[in-house]
């Protein structure tokens, strides 16, 4: 153990990002810039090129940086054996849901047993990936052992959960603290000084377990909120209040309040996907987690009620859903950034396209809709004109971009339907939803 920490210290100690998505690449960067060798793994032969070429494929991430990492100590490979040449391994892999919406730990296993023929003594293996209670203890240990190694002596397990807010300038990789459980107290030593070399703040807790149940109670938190201010906005509008008005009141409070904001549903990585790992996990107990679970069908079913909207809407102005010419505004999961993730733009294109709308959307940034396992659309972003939006029977802001000009938007939509909040002001052809 102390040979790898002096190691670490001294940043002679080379570490492996497996998976080069939002958080494996950002993550490589950083210990690059900190001046530790970085080589990157990816499954993604077409990922590997851009690096190599020193584009990104990322928007918020520079290209500049790219290059800058792999000039200096940055290299990238598909070949898994090029492990046991690292002293970190750092899994950065999805964790999504199957179909029955229970853990989909395949990424996570498969990766890791790719791994294992090439692990050596004294490396340190950390996962970073979302995921149940018990995952890292349960699931890669006895991976890794398998080989013959006694975790926490010959080879260091740690659990550090992601933490990544894309499009916001606030925080970065290096400022934001980093939580770290071990397997044993020598793996926590080797997770802090391998953590410590790169993050500002470094948190401790007792267990891999305690690590993972951080980052779901993080994002179960946000879940249940979002959640909750969904279904406020279904009861203000039914009243015929304005939520964000009601929302904007409420935060003057100093104390006991935090505002979230309503939407067209959840997206991104985490939060759609995060609590549904503890209401499975739970089970086991004997436990049901109702509070996750109430936030869930709520949170799931917004596309589903911003769709209604939309239907009433256009049957006021004797139209029907089908073969309207529908423009979505934003297909990203969140503002500003291009992450696809569990948008909820993407769930009620669906719906509007199985009603037999006509549909387009326009995003800045995602010029192309990307291939994506689940969702399939043949569409590139349409330039917003005035001329453009006065062609569509209804156009839906799902994603509230800076870069839209939204008072073009409302002078020239015959129907604009707004799901977050953006137009505080009553119009003719204003909806909100």
């Amino acid at each position: 153990m102390k040979n790898l920490v002096s190691k670490i210290k001294s940043k002679n100690s080379v570490i492996g990002i497996v998976g080069l998505g939002y958080v494996g690449l950002p993550l490589a960067l950083r210990f690059s810039e900190e001046g530790f060798p970085v080589v990157g793994f990816d499954i993604d032969e077409a990922k590997i090129k851009k690096i190599r070429a020193g584009e990104s494929y990322i928007e918020h991430i520079h290209a500049s940086d790219v290059r800058a990492a792999t000039a200096r100590n940055f290299t990238v490979t598909t070949d898994f054996s090029e492990a046991s040449k690292v002293d970190a391994i750092i899994l950065c892999v999805p964790t999504p849901l199957n179909k029955y919406r229970e853990p989909d730990l395949s990424f996570v296993l498969n990766t890791t047993e790719s791994l294992v023929p090439y692990l050596r003594q004294g490396q340190i293996v950390s996962l970073e990936s979302t995921t149940y209670p018990g995952t890292t203890d349960e699931e890669l240990k006895p991976r890794i052992e398998s080989r013959g190694f006694k975790v926490g002596e010959d080879i260091f397990l740690v659990f550090s959960p992601e933490r990544e807010d894309p499009g916001n300038p606030k925080f970065s990789t290096k400022t934001i603290p980093k939580v770290v459980g071990g397997y044993s107290q020598a793996c926590l030593e080797v997770g802090m000084a391998l953590y410590g070399g790169v993050i500002d703040k470094v948190v401790p807790v007792s267990s891999t377990r305690a690590a993972e149940m951080t980052k779901l109670l993080e994002n179960i938190h946000r879940a249940v909120n979002i959640g909750l201010v969904n279904e406020m906005k279904i009861v203000a509008d039914k009243m015929g209040l304005d939520i964000h008005e009601i929302i904007d009141a409420a935060a003057t409070k100093p104390f006991g309040f935090v505002a979230y904001r309503p939407g067209p549903g959840i997206g991104g990585h985490c939060i759609p996907i995060d609590p549904f790992y503890l209401t499975w996990k739970a089970r086991e107990y004997g436990l049901h987690t109702r509070f996750i679970e109430l936030a869930g069908e709520v949170n799931t079913a917004m596309p589903k009620y911003v769709m209604k909207k939309i239907a009433v809407a256009l049957n006021e102005r004797e139209k029907s859903v089908k073969g309207s010419k529908v423009l979505v505004l934003g297909i990203s999961y969140k503002k500003n950034i291009d992450d696809m993730r569990e948008s909820p733009s993407v769930f009620l294109m669906e719906k509007l396209r199985d009603d037999g709308a006509k549909l387009d959307y326009s995003d800045p940034h995602v010029p192309v809709f990307p291939k994506m396992r689940e969702h399939r659309f043949d569409l590139k972003s349409v330039a917003l004109t005035p001329e453009v939006i006065q062609g569509y029977d209804c156009v839906v802001l799902t994603t509230d971009h800076d870069r839209f000009d939204y008072d073009m938007i409302l002078k020239n939509s015959k129907l604009l339907v707004d799901t977050r909040g953006k137009y505080r002001q009553p119009a003719p052809n204003l909806v909100k939803a």
